[in-house]
């Protein structure tokens, strides 16, 4: 019987590569800079990109005394990350002798979304953390009937609500105003980010002497994810003779193209007469 290979990937953890360019700033400057970072995805955790040694400035990186362990990664080296006279500590951290299940995270470092100023995904700022390509967002329009009650008062009723649908959370009932007891809402000064939605602003409802904080939000600008390839032209990787992404041959998807609805492997290249 030969041992077990406790070099596998732990099915519990994601460690993949992200076709994204990933780049982060902080004090003005940008620290590193990758097309080909890594995203783990763990259960119960945000997910985290790790960059190449190779895609950050070394200099910016000053090790520091803290240390942390991790059962099923190892040791976690930190480092603070300094510009000028700009310093953020413990803002990275790296696993230089990762434990067995997790070897793949050497040579890799990663930043604290928080304690960076600003992160980009392309040209795109992306806000609080990464996104997870496997998570899903569908809004949808809806002839339900919602009511929402807020301290023993009826504060809103519609039949025309649009409803949010997000892996992993609860639906959510977006209502029009106008079937909304808006002299009950009192707007507040509290804002929060999604990375797939926008920015939040969020309104208190008051009902007589009672005040209930921050129970409803909305998104003045929500982020048009879909809008943004509007009349753009996209080619399917598996079909065109090569496709090239800053000047780098890009490798042919596995999956079937079938399975997007388009046309198989094989089939004929002239246009079908409408």
């Amino acid at each position: 019987m030969t041992s077990a290979d406790t070099s596998a990937p732990d099915p519990r953890h994601e460690f993949e590569p992200s076709p994204r360019w990933v780049r982060v700033r902080f004090a003005g400057q940008i620290v590193a800079d990758s097309k080909r970072v890594m995203l783990l995805r763990e259960p119960g955790r945000l997910p985290v990109y790790y960059f190449p040694w190779e895609d950050v400035r070394p200099e910016v990186l000053v090790p520091a005394s803290h240390v942390t362990s991790c059962s099923d990664r190892g040791t976690a080296v930190c480092w603070t990350v300094r510009v000028g006279d700009q310093a953020a500590e413990h803002a990275a951290w790296s696993y230089p002798d990762p434990s067995p299940p997790q070897l793949r995270l050497g040579g890799y470092v990663a930043f604290e979304w928080a304690k960076m100023d600003a992160w980009f995904e392309e040209d795109d700022e992306v806000y609080v953390h990464a996104r997870d390509p496997y998570k899903r967002i569908d809004v949808l329009h809806s002839s339900r009937h919602v009511r929402v009650v807020v301290a023993g008062e009826l504060v809103a009723e519609s039949r025309r609500p649009t409803l949010l649908f997000e892996t992993g959370l609860p639906t959510r009932y977006y209502l029009p105003k106008a079937d909304v007891r808006m002299d009950l809402l009192v707007p507040t000064t509290t804002e929060t980010r999604c990375p797939y939605k926008g920015v939040a602003s969020y309104y208190s409802v008051r009902t007589g002497e009672t005040v209930v904080e921050d129970v409803a939000w909305y998104y003045r600008h929500p982020i048009p994810e879909c809008g943004k390839i509007e009349n753009l032209v996209c080619f399917f990787n598996e079909r065109v003779d090569a496709l090239y992404v800053d000047g780098a041959l890009q490798p042919r998807p596995r999956w079937s193209v079938a399975d997007e609805g388009a046309p198989a492997q094989g089939a004929s290249a002239r246009p079908a007469r409408e």
